[in-house]
């Protein structure tokens, strides 16, 4: 889900303790109500694309990125906690912060730079809040400090000396979710296998004292897994090979169904047929990638090249986007050819969805859901089950589920289409791989 700002909050020096060398980090994953509105999810998807394409124009060309360094991995695990049936289509994770250690629920965010939990003041939604003034290992971040100036997305100006505290105030939505706080260092603790714990030292984190929008109701904060210098997947892979790697279970599946969210390299074999490039701009937090043809019932659809282009349009994967958004021509194209071979079901009506059919029962003779493929640079093809994208709405009702964004705009892969596939990000090799997994462990 987030986006933006300047660059994140997240500063982790790794204190393992205990861990078999080798090994990767693997955390569980758990996917939000299934009871929660689709129709509004489709609705936060639009707020949330258009900030993202308003952000992209002005935030390219900012400042770089320094790579960072590959470290030998060894075993680390998060603590989780299932995050279902919360009203959301995002998914969860579990974080103990501070000294004695507290745990929080948290959205797991690919498009996010900053890491924040709530924190005690102003008017606070039911759940835990941090109260840093509890934690022996909390230290506020000077508003004078580079990590204010140059890192933290959304630092405010206002600095009345040098030792105030550093604030905040981060947007997800255009016009809606956000949070506004000051910035900390604090210490994370993790849960290793056999009970062990790793302690995470000097975390920079997000006390948001203020927080809106429908997807905080329910949990505590975010935890930042967007493509930013000191991230959390980004310092967290770092430590464990370069790599991290997640697999998002059904957004209907039960309520004890998990996925996990992995650190460390090899989850996915790199072959051609599994692996293609990583576009990464330095300004930003989002995972690009290059798409060269759509495919809908074996056929290549006629969408101008330029839709898929970084420099004019471009697309990313987004786990805190639920449904797929496609730039005009290619959303065009695409629902064009499903409802072609969809003309013999019948239709109803379902807002803000534009086609819908009746599936109450099968029909002799009635159409199957076509195939769609998504073909990336290279050898890599993207097959998703037909219910990621013309998905079930209510009982006997189900809908192409993709959003139309603006043209010239970016497109991008939402966490529904994303779900059933297991995703490493190899921020080493600026590669992504993928390949179909039930995402059990």
């Amino acid at each position: 889900m987030a986006l933006r700002g300047n660059l994140p909050v997240l500063l982790l020096l790794f204190a393992a303790a205990a861990t078999a060398s080798g090994k990767s980090a693997r955390l569980d994953l758990f996917p939000a109500a299934p009871g929660a509105s689709v129709a509004a999810r489709a609705r936060g998807d639009r707020r949330r694309h258009a900030y993202i394409s308003a952000q992209l124009p002005s935030r390219r060309g900012g400042r770089q990125r320094v790579a960072a360094e590959v470290a030998s991995s060894s075993a680390v695990s998060l603590p989780m906690s299932s995050g279902a049936y919360a009203g959301t289509g995002q998914y969860f994770v579990k974080v103990l912060v501070g000294t004695p250690a507290q745990e929080f629920t948290l959205v797991a965010d690919t498009g996010s730079e900053l890491t924040w939990v709530k924190c005690a003041g102003g008017a606070s939604p039911p759940g835990l809040v941090f109260r840093p003034e509890a934690s022996k290992s909390w230290a506020p971040v000077p508003c004078s400090s580079d990590t204010c100036k140059l890192d933290v997305p959304f630092s405010l100006a206002n600095c009345s000396s040098s030792a105030s505290p550093c604030s905040y105030d981060y947007r997800y939505k255009e016009g809606s979710a956000g949070a506004l706080g000051v910035v900390g260092t604090d210490s994370a603790t993790i849960a290793l296998p056999g009970g062990k714990v790793a302690q995470l030292q000097d975390v920079v984190l997000g006390c948001s004292s203020t927080h809106d929008g429908q997807s905080f109701k329910s949990v505590d904060g975010v935890l930042s897994l967007g493509n930013a210098k000191i991230s959390f997947a980004s310092r967290a892979a770092a430590r464990f090979g370069g790599s991290f790697s997640y697999c998002l279970v059904d957004h209907l599946a039960p309520r004890n169904a998990t996925g996990y969210l992995a650190f460390g390299p090899g989850q996915v074999p790199r072959t051609p047929a599994t692996q293609t490039k990583l576009f990464l701009d330095p300004a930003m937090p989002f995972y690009g990638v290059k798409v060269d043809a759509v495919h809908v019932a074996g056929q290549a659809l006629d969408i101008p090249a330029e839709v898929w282009d970084p420099k004019s349009g471009g697309v990313i994967l987004d786990s805190g986007t639920t449904l797929t958004v496609l730039a005009t021509p290619a959303y065009k194209a695409v629902v064009a050819a499903l409802t072609k071979l969809l003309a013999g079901v019948p239709k109803v009506d379902f807002p803000p969805f534009e086609h819908c059919y009746n599936w109450t029962a099968p029909r002799p003779g009635a159409p199957e859901i076509p195939k769609l493929a998504v073909q990336f640079t290279g050898c890599a093809r993207l097959e998703p089950p037909a219910k990621s994208y013309v998905i079930d709405v209510k009982p006997g009702v189900k809908c192409i589920g993709l959003q139309e964004g603006e043209w010239p705009g970016v497109s991008v892969i939402g966490n529904i289409m994303q779900q059933e596939h297991l995703w490493e990000f190899d921020l080493k090799n600026m590669e992504v791989r993928f390949m179909q997994s039930t995402c059990t462990r």
